[in-house]
């Protein structure tokens, strides 16, 4: 496996350029798509080289289950550093398992509980609660998805203000935006170089949002304000998984952007561009992780089965 094993460790490190001009180049649509994918194949890639090298240290544990043969010199020395790189590697791949159940774990409780709150509630598509907190977010599954807002926040909301409100967050219900969330954070605890990009696909995902309300409403700016009106008086999601109008982040931005022309629908920027090259160098990195991940691993099988007995 050689040094080759270490790289995808670090290589979503290349998808750091992107990451910020993605927000500011490309269609939130594509952003939030292409992010997403970026981060969950780092992510994958980094976890199967962190498991192939606790493979290697595992082995070398006394009394490990392991067949004798996996601990022999040709396996070990296919990684450089192996004592200490095979040992590290158990803690650390018990660490992403443990962080990644516990974000798992949280995204469902969330959920369970305000499907919980809504019993007894007309089944309709609007779940007005009559809290004295104003709040608003997406909920989806269950019976069906839902959208949930404080009685406190639709006083404080002008009736097209409203209708951006319900917009907005029929769009996190119609594309799922949960997923993506829920991808970019398991990746981001999976491997902690991916956390600009879970911060950028929780802002690209609320854009989103907000070009197809404003598309909806008819109005940008009526789009905006709800913005501003909603991020004055809500408290955001019970979950970082679940999207609302008024989620923490760079609100600011988000209005910024509606009080200008809306952006071109566009997958794939120029390549003699700034955005072009950085997306160019993240997709590079995710190749070339894809690459050592799987040649690590046949390379590491090989060594395995030439060692065990038959």
């Amino acid at each position: 496996m050689g040094i080759f094993v270490f790289l995808p460790l670090v290589l979503p490190l290349t998808t750091w350029p992107i990451a910020r001009l993605a927000e500011r180049c490309l269609h939130p649509r594509a952003a939030t798509v292409l992010l997403t994918g970026l981060a969950t194949a780092m992510a994958l890639c980094s976890t199967v080289c962190l498991g192939l090298l606790m493979v290697v240290g595992t082995a070398q544990l006394p009394g490990n289950p392991l067949p004798d043969g996996w601990s022999d010199p040709e396996v070990r020395e296919s990684v450089p550093h192996h004592e200490v790189a095979g040992k590290a590697a158990i803690p650390g791949l018990l660490a992403v398992v443990v962080a990644c159940g516990h974000a798992v774990a949280q995204h469902w409780a969330v959920r369970r509980r305000a499907h919980r709150a809504l019993r007894g509630l007309p089944p309709t598509e609007v779940a007005v609660l009559p809290d004295a907190e104003p709040y608003a977010y997406a909920l989806p599954g269950g019976v069906r998805d839902r959208i949930v807002v404080s009685t406190a926040l639709l006083g404080r909301l002008a009736a097209r203000e409203r209708r951006a409100l319900f917009a907005h967050e029929r769009s996190h219900l119609a594309a799922r935006h949960h997923r993506h969330l829920l991808l970019v954070r398991l990746a981001a605890r999976a491997n902690p170089f991916l956390l600009p990009l879970r911060t950028a696909v929780a802002y690209t995902v609320e854009r989103w949002a907000d070009e197809e309300a404003a598309r909806a409403v008819g109005s940008r700016k009526a789009v905006a304000r709800a913005i501003g009106r909603a991020a004055l008086a809500g408290h955001g999601t019970p979950a970082p998984t679940l999207a609302a109008l008024a989620a923490p982040g760079p609100l600011p931005r988000r209005v910024a952007a509606l009080l200008q022309p809306a952006p071109a629908v566009r997958t794939w920027p120029p390549v003699f561009t700034t955005v072009g090259l950085a997306l160019w160098t993240a997709a590079t990195g995710v190749l070339l992780s894809a690459m050592f991940s799987a040649n690590s691993a046949l390379t590491l099988v090989r060594l395995l089965h030439a060692a065990t007995p038959l």
